[in-house]
């Protein structure tokens, strides 16, 4: 069986939203042998050096990511519309210096410049500033698995084919989750993979984690409770009891996707991509370019 890496994964730092501290993700991801794990949060990096450090000192090699909102609209529009409030998840991981470095723009333009409800960016901005990172399709709130569910098959493939030539050939991937109860991510599945078919872009298994243990699920919906001010007992509320958000051991994915061995390694392969070795504790010092005739000195 290949080994696997979650590259999906939410923990506290998604406010309101993730559950598990960052001890807890990677203290699990140690008892299920895992030697490098991802970090992406809502929209932000707040955990990430953390994390860096954490999982440095537990010898797992640590990938930074964010999961990130794009606006199909300019970022710089915030009409009180259907199309201004729509938002679609992207997930991006750091490949390298540039990467990160790029990711943090993105970042703080999504707060500073393009924030309505939630920090957003575009594909223009995205186009500028994809060097270094890996981007993936995120869950079905993502762009590409959203038309595929929505019976727009070919603007699924379309919108597939445009974010590999933003990222470039290789540093896409469309996310294949296990959310067996949920007939949608059945249908965004199989509309991905035939897509993967049909243009060569991989896929990837990803978990979509939001907290430790399946037993955690319950603390997680009052969370979301709280994050959409409804009482756990109303019903026709949003919740995710019906998913499994856990850190779910390599060896149960392995068996639920053993027809898509492939879609198990790009885990390992991206995991092996993704380089970047935070520096803390260095002296940065700004630099000012020098009027001629001076040095300096």
């Amino acid at each position: 069986m290949p080994k696997f890496t979650h590259l999906h994964v939410h923990s506290h730092y998604s406010l309101l939203d993730g559950l598990g501290k960052i001890d807890d993700l990677l203290d699990r991801a140690k008892e299920l042998g895992m030697d490098s794990l991802a970090l992406t949060d809502h929209g932000v990096l707040y955990g990430a050096v953390e994390f860096f450090i954490k999982a440095k000192e537990r010898g797992i090699k640590p990938i930074i990511g964010c999961e990130m909102y794009l606006t199909p609209n300019d970022l710089h529009s915030k009409n009180p519309t259907v199309e201004d409030r729509k938002r679609y998840h992207l997930i991006l991981l750091v490949k390298n210096e540039k990467g990160y470095k790029n990711l943090m723009k993105l970042i703080s333009v999504a707060h500073l410049e393009g924030f309505y409800y939630k920090p957003r960016i575009d594909k223009e901005l995205l186009q500028e500033y994809s060097e270094g990172l890996i981007g993936m399709s995120a869950c079905i709130e993502g762009e590409v698995p959203a038309a595929v569910v929505s019976g727009n098959y070919q603007k699924a493939k379309d919108l597939a084919v445009e974010y590999e030539e933003i990222f470039g050939k290789g540093n896409f991937y469309m996310e294949i989750q296990d959310h067996p109860n949920f007939e949608n991510q059945k249908i965004a599945n199989e509309g991905m993979i035939k897509i993967s078919q049909e243009t060569g872009i991989p896929i990837v298994v990803t978990g979509d984690v939001h907290y430790v243990n399946k037993d955690d699920s319950d603390v997680q919906d009052i969370l979301l409770c709280i994050q959409t001010n409804r009482k756990v007992h109303e019903k026709d509320r949003m919740t995710m009891r019906d998913f499994n958000l856990s850190m779910r051991s390599p060896r149960e994915l392995q068996e639920t996707f053993s027809h898509m061995p492939h879609a198990l390694e790009n885990t390992q392969k991206i995991a092996q991509q993704c380089n970047f070795q935070l520096r803390l504790g260095d002296t940065l010092l700004p630099h000012f370019e020098v009027p001629e005739g001076f040095t300096s000195e």
